[in-house]
């Protein structure tokens, strides 16, 4: 796989500066394992040819789970990045919000 040089906030090897609390990463994590047998049953579904409306009701629940962890990492986003690169005169943040707030909606 071919290797993307970025800089700034798009660099996917960032790490946080304010370590997630444990609860936060349990909580998620039990969700994204969650949506991951969420859709193992779905693949089964798929290839046991079940009705398509039971498939596509899986589906809109998987997708509501990924929503929800989405909001919290969010959540935790701005209460912690966000507020920290603000405090350090670093505005730049704001328009990394908005593009992120833009694939959520």
């Amino acid at each position: 796989m071919e290797a993307i040089a970025q800089t700034g906030a798009e660099t996917c090897a960032h790490m946080k500066h304010t370590p997630r609390s444990e609860e936060l990463k349990h909580d998620v994590t039990c969700r994204i394992n969650r949506a991951i047998g969420q859709l193992n049953g779905i693949k089964a579904m798929v290839e046991e040819d079940r009705y398509c409306g039971d498939i596509l009701t899986q589906l809109a629940a998987v997708e509501s789970a990924v929503k929800a962890v989405s909001r919290e990492v969010m959540q935790d986003h701005l209460e912690t990045c966000v507020v920290e690169r603000v405090q350090a005169g670093d505005t730049e943040v704001v328009d990394e919000v908005m593009r992120l707030f833009k694939k959520f909606m």
